[in-house]
């Protein structure tokens, strides 16, 4: 991923927040024939080995874990993104000198993927996401709220996927190269918008 000084993330903890807070990422693989990519919700443990390591799960019926060759896989963690208009730029008055332009927040995940079938590896993995996206629930379910006969027929109809990760890249580009005053302009614009995303991206500008 191409990322300038000036947009790139390097400590640990802001890139775990980065890739806890995206929800839903994209696993992309290569088969014998062509790049293979599947949306899909991961687990972040980043407590495991030196970069920590993904958890996932596919259909039994995607074809991405018989296909995928035994090297390199790649995740992308896709955050709040919003169009900046050239309007918002207060120097725009001045110069001119301004054009449009896209903020938004990316982790790229590196590593070999490796894809397995356990009972109990699947049921652990799908119980932490479902823990993990139920916490903010007021009423919130868990796996166990449901007859454990169906959770096993459920299970049978997946694969796991794990990744630890080599490499890691984290891109977070919010204005930063602005001067202060073109970076009040696009909060105050964003904040107006009826885009929800493009509200999330006003309160990540830096003053």
């Amino acid at each position: 991923m191409y990322t300038p000084e000036v947009f790139r993330v390097e400590d640990r903890d802001e890139i775990t927040t980065m890739i806890r807070s995206c929800g839903l990422a994209t696993l992309i693989t290569r088969s014998a024939e062509s790049l293979i990519a599947t949306p899909l919700p991961m687990i972040y443990a980043a407590e495991e080995g030196e970069l920590g390591v993904l958890y996932g799960h596919v259909s039994k019926g995607n074809s991405q874990w018989k296909d995928s060759l035994p090297e390199e896989a790649l995740v992308i963690f896709q955050g709040p993104n919003a169009y900046i208009t050239p309007t918002w730029y207060a120097t725009k008055q001045e110069t001119g000198r301004v054009v449009p332009t896209w903020n938004y927040i990316a982790v790229h995940a590196y590593g070999p993927a490796e894809f397995f079938h356990e009972p109990d590896r699947l049921l652990k993995i799908v119980s932490a996401l479902t823990d993990t996206h139920e916490a903010a629930r007021q009423s919130n379910w868990s796996v166990q709220d449901a007859p454990e006969e169906f959770i096993h027929a459920q299970l049978r109809a997946i694969v796991g996927v794990r990744i630890p990760i080599q490499c890691i890249e984290a891109k977070k580009k919010m204005s930063q190269n602005q001067p202060a005053q073109n970076r009040a302009g696009v909060k105050a614009g964003l904040a107006e918008s009826s885009r929800g995303g493009d509200r999330e991206v006003a309160k990540i500008i830096p003053a």
